[in-house]
């Protein structure tokens, strides 16, 4: 359930833009201001409107402590506000005086990146305030980005279409064509998804764009190997041009908004919809969940912000399947099952599931006995992948209680180890993460940084079968 609790109409034009601290909410807009409302009272401010650009004011967002405000503008400038008296701390301006369309304050605080409408980026030191390196997107407008959790790399998107990759030295790593007329927002949820392949630690991403479609994509970064993006699904909720999207704190919801004057709200580990929200009457530009409440902010051309208050035990039941416990999945119904089939790329498999009524009871129970001789997979390369995306679900259901032996973690990964091999450096790694790392021509020890004498990987049964033990255990 999805209940609005208030609504601010104190803009006199377009809102652009709503952002949340842990205590205050930000908006801003065309009418040049930014606003900034107390949280548990939802009353403005003793110091807003903050009254320092000259044009339109597209982005706002707060620093992750709370206490800085950044801001942008078509004059060509970011500037920086505290968030205690509202004085503006810092103007910084864009490469080439280029109008700012957005800005995204690093993880750890330390980089503030602002993308200009020529396609410029600039990544500021927000201690010393300082241009640290720019850039430009290979054409279009810059309209969108995010960091990456760890702050190392951050992601475009541009009216071009593309979504770009780079790192905090400000090199292209990958471009995706993702949306034909333009990418509109991106968002990058902060929890990493289990089951990640090769070993490496994935994250979801969402992007939308101008061809009124929301994106799924799943994007891994490794300091040592760089970044990958691997599109996921499309979510088709909407029917006209899709102008925002984020995801809840914990990554289990996805909202969005759209020229169609519509809020959605997706379930992100099947792509469901939870709930639509049309009270806005011109088109929602911007939306925001609350980190660690209950609350969701939208924003839009009817100059308004509305205030949502979220039941999140009624809409994130079953929601995901990287926290679920294992009672509610058992719970699953058969198009609970079907959902996690499409999220897990096995939609081919929907129809078969159905006719064998395989709910979350039965899914759980599956083996490679019973997929080959009651539902009569004859592919072994499919049933096995279809076994390893159950082990999986298996596994991100157990409720670990206490940290998992750094021993049992593969060096590179930091993820628990399912196939464990011993390189010639002595270590024990997660196979396929090593066999990655090799294949990308490297001939030295990712723990020594020193040559290995010999590519040869060697199981280790001994650390498998404690693994395997310990797992049992926090079975029980």
């Amino acid at each position: 359930m999805a209940t609005l609790i208030h609504s601010l109409s104190d803009h006199s034009d377009d809102v652009n833009c709503c952002a949340f601290s842990r205590s205050c909410l930000a908006t801003c807009s065309l009418d040049k201001t930014v606003r900034v409302y107390s949280l548990s009272t939802l009353a403005e401010l003793p110091y807003s409107p903050l009254r320092g650009h000259t044009y339109a004011v597209h982005c706002c967002c707060f620093s992750p402590s709370g206490r800085v405000l950044a801001s942008c503008s078509t004059d060509g400038t970011t500037a920086l506000w505290d968030v205690r008296d509202g004085r503006r701390l810092a103007v910084l301006g864009q490469p080439h005086a280029s109008p700012v369309r957005v800005c995204r304050f690093s993880p750890r605080a330390t980089c503030l990146l602002a993308g200009g409408a020529d396609g410029s980026l600039g990544l500021w030191d927000t201690r010393s305030l300082r241009l640290l390196r720019s850039g430009n997107v290979k054409d279009g407008s810059l309209m969108a980005c995010a960091f990456s959790p760890n702050g190392n790399f951050f992601v475009t998107g541009s009216s071009s279409g593309d979504l770009t990759i780079w790192d905090d030295k400000m090199r292209c790593l990958c471009n995706e064509k993702a949306h034909d007329l333009g990418v509109t927002c991106c968002d990058i949820s902060s929890h990493p998804i289990s089951g990640s392949e090769n070993g490496f630690k994935y994250f979801q991403m969402a992007s939308c764009g101008q061809d009124n479609q929301i994106k799924l994509w799943l994007i891994s970064f490794a300091d040592f190997l760089g970044a990958e993006l691997k599109f996921k699904c499309t979510l088709n909720g909407h029917s006209a041009p899709v102008l925002a999207c984020a995801f809840s704190y914990d990554g289990q919801m996805l909202v969005s908004g759209s020229v169609d004057k519509c809020v959605i709200i997706y379930k992100t580990s099947t792509g469901n919809t939870l709930h639509t929200l049309s009270q806005h009457t011109r088109y929602v530009t911007t939306c925001a969940f609350a980190p660690h409440s209950h609350l969701l902010a939208t924003g839009s051309m009817d100059k308004t912000v509305h205030i949502w208050q979220l039941d999140l035990e009624q809409s994130c039941a079953g929601s995901t399947v990287e926290t679920e416990s294992k009672v509610a999945v058992e719970d699953w119904s058969e198009d609970d099952v079907s959902a996690w089939l499409c999220a897990q790329d096995l939609a081919d498999f929907v129809e078969l599931f159905k006719m064998n009524n395989i709910d979350g009871k039965e899914l759980l129970n599956l083996t490679k006995e019973s997929l080959a001789n009651e539902l009569k997979i004859e592919s072994l390369g499919l049933r096995s992948k279809v076994l390893r995306k159950i082990e999986e679900l298996r596994l991100t259901m157990m409720s670990v209680s206490v940290p998992v032996p750094d021993e049992f973690l593969c060096p590179i990964t930091r993820e628990l180890m399912k196939d464990p091999v011993i390189a010639a450096d002595g270590y024990s790694y997660e196979r396929e993460a090593m066999e990655h790392w090799i294949s990308t021509k490297r001939r030295s020890s990712p723990m020594t940084n020193l040559p290995l004498h010999s590519l040869m990987l060697t199981p280790n049964r001994t650390l498998k079968m404690a693994i395997s033990r310990w797992l049992e255990t926090q079975q029980k």
